[in-house]
């Protein structure tokens, strides 16, 4: 809770006004029952309905103002709660936009939405009602006592043990609730996280009818969930009977009392009346606030979820190094660079050692799981390496900004992202001012000019969410114009042109070699017709260069490439 108050602040004026509206209420509220004991003594006993009228017109204007002060008390505690949890929302955006690549996996994508979504309202919720009921009740509660005394005498004695007696229940029984919060929140990360998998893998489901089995896993999280759900609403059900017995057995003992001591004569019914309902505000206050009280601890752990997120400081740091004092241009260098995913326990990447130099183009081979996609990870800083140094242009790519050196780079994923938009919209990805005729000239190069046409609206055809209107190839040349749009002095290919047949393939790249100029390219590549005029070709196994030069002099020198490229090509061919 510190931590986000602390990031979030609450504007005083609108807490100041708040409270002084709820007090407005409270004082309200109070005087009712004193207006009403006045109408029962000095107008029902004296049978003067002119004094019944006068009261009950009172009575009903100062219910109407407090009906009025609720209102607006309510309204404005909404308005701090909403604006408070705007704010948090935007903030944990911006601060998962800042993650690396690391922290992203330490998260996982389906409980970051759960922190940025179902725990904010939650703590929304609890805001709201600390800021509403949180406020009020401890007024009415010090006013009713105050007023119980005042009325009541020797009757308001009964809270002197009905408050403590309450306070202890309602104590046990949120302490029982609370331990099962922080569970329940972990168990609806992975109801998310298994909802997210079958939406994404939806097809991949299907293809091999694993429907059943995906609705078992997800039924057992479900069922765990429910469980533990059960089990703490079976507690936190037991808050509202002990409340009512002792709300219950407190009204009979006032009344008892009230009885003997009207009896006597030591008190008026009037009076009785009214102390009760006092001593019914009194424990209605604490019984609120035991409410709000109880929602303190999902909130609490909501609270907990979410400061992790905003403490968490990412890998990835900026450098102060210029841009305008690169000693080189568009050129990359590994220095014997060991890399390893965050918990992995061996390193993925074996001091890896290369040089690119400006208009030329470096393809990596290998097989599958090798470090290819690995190492063009590092180029744009989505993870810095153990050991080891990559240079960019000349300098260590830690002393740049972030974003400096991303300006630098055209990156085109393994798994090709688009947004829902249009086709214009993904395009100005690369670069944000970009005229239609920028768009020809991109989509002309990628090869995607061709279905960019057909479409009613051309430039401007929607694209749906992850592009699912288009097909794999579509969207694959439509990344590559999104990173051609940038005119980068790097482009990193990660195996962008797996989804083209080879006619476009050979045009593409054609196009692309055409117009990169002095930039560097970068690819990783698993054809071998797709690299064969690269000027340095790099063939990467079990996490090292085994093997480094062009396609001849690979199929001299190195014996893992000579077998990928016979398997491809054909051994007559090679």
């Amino acid at each position: 809770m510190k931590t986000i108050f602390s990031k979030v602040k609450l504007k005083g004026r609108q807490i100041m006004l708040l409270s002084v509206l709820v007090l407005f209420a409270a004082v309200a509220e109070m005087m009712l029952p004193s207006l009403l004991a006045q109408m029962i003594n000095s107008g029902v006993t004296d049978s003067s309905q002119s004094t019944i009228f006068l009261l009950a017109a009172v009575m009903a204007g100062v219910a109407a103002l407090a009906c009025i002060v609720n209102f607006l008390s309510v309204r404005i505690a909404s308005r701090i709660s909403t604006d408070f949890s705007a704010v948090l929302r935007g903030q944990i955006f911006e601060k998962v936009q800042s993650f690396s690549a690391a922290e992203l996996d330490k998260f996982g994508t389906a409980s970051l939405v759960t922190r940025s979504t179902s725990d904010i309202t939650n703590i929304q919720n609890f805001l709201t009602m600390l800021l509403r009921i949180g406020i009020l009740a401890p007024m009415m509660a010090v006013a009713g006592l105050i007023f119980s005394a005042a009325t009541g005498g020797q009757v308001s004695s009964v809270l002197t043990v009905a408050i403590p007696v309450l306070l202890v229940g309602c104590g046990i029984v949120i302490l029982l609730a609370s331990r099962y919060s922080i569970k329940l929140r972990q168990k609806l990360d992975r109801i998310n996280q298994l909802f997210l998998e079958s939406l994404e893998g939806v097809r991949v489901i299907r293809a091999f009818n694993k429907q059943k089995t995906e609705s078992l896993r997800f039924d057992e999280a479900n069922t765990d969930y429910a469980a533990t759900a059960m089990t703490s609403g079976r507690i936190t059900s037991l808050l509202l009977p002990v409340i009512n017995v002792i709300f219950g057995v407190t009204t009979t003992a006032v009344l008892g009392l009230g009885a003997h001591y009207v009896e006597t004569g030591a008190m008026e019914v009037g009076s009785l009346v009214a102390n009760s309902q006092y001593i019914s505000m009194v424990l209605m206050s604490v019984m609120m606030l035991a409410l709000v009280i109880m929602m303190f601890p999902t909130a609490y752990a909501c609270a907990g979820r979410i400061a992790e997120v905003l403490n968490t400081e990412t890998s990835i740091q900026d450098g102060a190094f210029s841009l305008q004092d690169r000693p080189l241009r568009s050129t990359v260098e590994f220095r014997h660079v060991t890399f390893a995913y965050p918990g992995a326990p061996e390193p993925i990447l074996k001091d890896i050692s290369f040089e690119t130099h400006p208009g030329e183009i470096t393809a990596i081979i290998g097989g599958t799981g090798r470090g290819k996609s690995s190492i063009l990870k590092l180029i744009p800083r989505l993870y810095d390496p153990l050991f080891g140094e990559v240079l960019i242009d000349g300098v260590n790519a830690k002393e740049y900004a972030v974003d400096d050196l991303r300006a630098l780079i055209g990156y085109v994923p393994q798994k090709n992202v688009l947004f829902s938009g249009d086709i214009a919209s993904n395009l100005n990805f690369g670069k944000n001012d970009g005229t239609e005729q920028d768009w020809q000239a991109a989509a002309q190069i990628a090869c995607a000019e061709e279905f960019i046409t057909k479409k009613e609206n051309g430039y401007h055809g929607r694209i749906a969410q992850g592009g699912t209107n288009l097909s794999g190839g579509q969207r694959q040349r439509m990344a590559i114009a999104r990173a051609i749009m940038k005119k980068p002095e790097i482009y990193v290919f990660d195996d962008s042109f797996s989804a083209l047949d080879m006619k476009t393939d050979q045009t593409l790249r054609k196009n692309l070699k055409a117009a990169m100029g002095r930039a560097t390219i970068i690819m990783v590549a698993q054809r071998v017709s797709t690299i064969l005029d690269a000027d340095r070709i790099l063939v990467v196994d079990d996490g090292m260069i085994v093997g480094q030069g062009t396609h001849k002099e690979l199929l001299q020198t190195c014996p893992l490439y000579r077998e990928i490229a016979e398997i491809q090509l054909g051994k007559e061919a090679v």
